[in-house]
């Protein structure tokens, strides 16, 4: 009987998490193990994840939409999930209990390759993954930590409860993390499109991305986003959500199987073009 693990998003067609995992469990040789999407919207989410575990289920991911819901969910929570308030890994025991983690925030800072202690940090966003970043940037030294969305009152709640700063339009900072879905469809940017429509709903111009010197997009898609092409084509050191999704995911694999994950494999596979 395989043991089966998956990612809980909506929409979540476009995750290159089964394509990672697979080509992960493949090269550790678990081949009753498999990793598929799972779309449920958010008001099946809670019959769905109670149900995983019976259907044999080991584990899954949690995405864009309900990182906070895996979280109220969970009967054991992690202290990092619990002091992010989101979890974006699930563990089903035989005992019918839910493990919630969150592997968002150490893989963000892994994938960053460089301290940001004592950097003014921008995220954008109020979800969970944002709610991650700002976690994980406040504990590795960043300061101030400023926090954008659309909707300024979820900013504010996020700010007040994590410890940062919530800001009515983006300022000039040393480091951006983009941790909205904003970017997931297909675009380009050209250096003068300073009224790109991406850009724009994240507040920003080609320009002014130019600004940042250091910027993460945990969205991604294949070709790279409109906020990555503006970031590279002014060079500054831009980070693929491709690479975040790499380092989270090996953290979620080797919590749920005990082994080392093979990290440069998982990131090859997750920006392959052929699903896995």
């Amino acid at each position: 009987m395989k043991r089966r693990l998956g990612v809980l998003g909506w929409p979540v067609a476009h995750s290159r998490s089964p394509a990672m995992h697979n080509a992960a469990l493949a090269e550790l040789g678990l081949h009753d193990w498999r990793y598929q999407r799972l779309p449920v919207p958010p008001e099946r989410f809670e019959e769905t994840v109670r149900a995983l575990g019976g259907a044999g289920f080991h584990g899954a991911n949690v995405t864009i939409p309900h990182k906070q819901a895996a979280l109220a969910l969970a009967t054991h929570a992690s202290e990092t999930a619990r002091e992010i308030g989101a979890a974006n890994t699930l563990t089903f025991t035989p005992d019918s209990a839910i493990r919630a983690e969150n592997t968002d925030a150490p893989g963000l800072l892994a994938a960053l390759g460089c301290s940001p202690r004592g950097m003014h940090a921008l995220v954008l966003g109020a979800g969970g993954s944002a709610r991650a970043a700002v976690w994980a940037l406040r504990g590795a030294g960043a300061a101030p930590v400023s926090v954008w969305n659309r909707t300024p009152a979820r900013a504010e709640q996020l700010a007040r409860e994590l410890g940062a700063h919530a800001v009515e339009r983006p300022p000039e900072a040393e480091l951006l993390v983009n941790c909205t879905s904003v970017g997931l469809s297909a675009e380009s940017v050209e250096p003068s499109a300073s009224g790109h429509p991406a850009l724009n709903q994240l507040q920003l111009t080609f320009d002014q991305v130019g600004r940042y010197p250091h910027v993460i997009d945990l969205a991604y898609r294949p070709g790279g986003t409109a906020l990555l092409a503006a970031a590279r084509a002014q060079g500054v050191h831009a980070v693929d959500g491709l690479d975040v999704l790499a380092a989270q995911g090996a953290l979620s694999l080797e919590l749920w199987t005990g082994r080392r994950a093979p990290l440069e494999l998982m990131r090859r596979a997750a920006g392959s073009d052929g699903e896995q």
